[in-house]
């Protein structure tokens, strides 16, 4: 397998982390275990009982406490067992680890991103592990380090997942985005699919290039500086994997609308984490809110490999 970067999160013993909580999780679950079989990876199965939150709701000289320790500790437990009883029948001859951790969600999968080669979050609409886009979502997705994917079932409950279609990935013209690509890049050549690299561009960023005030010039000549910022972004990786055939995309639309409409035939959307403009705040807010909810495919959440912390 070629490695996008000699880092961490692809050492070796880097294993595919999911966090689960229960039959929510199931579509994250299966799609982590179906990616660290492919890859040759461990999957490690990590649960947070937040003890020290149900500490906080009821005080901690509440005389229910104990039982309720005991009760958190039992349910995550039983969480983990099922999950792990499921990735046996499904997919036999997985190598397979477990955690039940004291520590709350977020900070539990947050500590294992910095090792973990993938960390795959479920999306559900009810509390628990990952609420509605709620704090342990937006937690991981802001402080994680490598790839964070998300997997959601559709309102059904059905996944998403496909076998078939393009990995999508998302490009800004800064060089934030180089994780994103580099990403990208592995996902498509280790799945044999087509990479649908995908730039927006606006009007307003004609400012950029422009020496002035006044206008740049015809539209079409911002098209073509745009298109050659893609050709930076994706040159080096091109050469490094030759037998990844890519389409380039350019849009002067909205960026969110553009990024669904291409995950309802993709295997998977990657993003950066942060991007032109300080894209971090905007993944977070409303880029972010609508593509983990709407998008149609797995999203990988990329971090630049600069901002993670070096392997001990």
């Amino acid at each position: 397998m070629m490695q996008s970067h000699n880092d961490v999160h692809h050492l070796v013993s880097a294993p595919v982390v999911v966090g689960v909580d229960g039959p929510a999780s199931d579509a994250a679950l299966d799609w982590a275990a179906d990616l660290a079989l492919r890859r040759g990876r461990e999957l490690r199965i990590v649960h947070g009982l937040d003890l020290a939150g149900v500490v906080a709701r009821y005080g901690e000289h509440d005389a229910r406490v104990p039982m309720l320790r005991e009760t958190v500790r039992a349910r995550g437990a039983a969480v983990v067992e099922r999950a792990a009883r499921r990735v046996g029948e499904q997919a036999p001859g997985s190598r397979v680890s477990t955690e039940v951790s004291e520590s709350g969600p977020a900070e539990l999968l947050v500590g294992e991103s910095a090792r973990a080669y993938r960390l795959v979050l479920g999306h559900r609409s009810a509390s628990g592990l990952v609420g509605h886009l709620g704090s342990t979502l937006v937690s991981v997705a802001s402080h994680g380090r490598g790839a964070v994917v998300v997997v959601r079932p559709d309102a059904g409950g059905e996944s998403w997942v496909r076998r078939s279609g393009p990995v999508v990935v998302g490009i800004d013209g800064g060089p934030v985005s180089e994780a994103a690509v580099a990403a990208a890049f592995e996902e498509a050549s280790e799945r044999g699919s087509e990479l649908i690299a995908v730039h927006v561009w606006s009007e307003r960023d004609l400012g950029r290039f422009a020496g002035t005030s006044g206008p740049l010039g015809p539209v079409a000549d911002f098209r073509e500086l745009e298109s050659e910022i893609v050709g930076e972004r994706l040159a080096g990786w091109q050469e490094k994997y030759p037998e990844v055939v890519v389409v380039r995309r350019l849009y002067p639309a909205d960026v969110v609308a553009t990024l669904q409409h291409w995950s309802q035939s993709a295997q998977l959307m990657v993003v950066g984490s942060r991007g032109r403009g300080g894209f971090l705040g905007l993944l977070l807010g409303s880029t972010s809110n609508s593509l983990v909810q709407h998008a149609q495919c797995p999203v990988m959440v990329v971090h630049p490999v600069e901002s993670q912390p070096r392997a001990r």
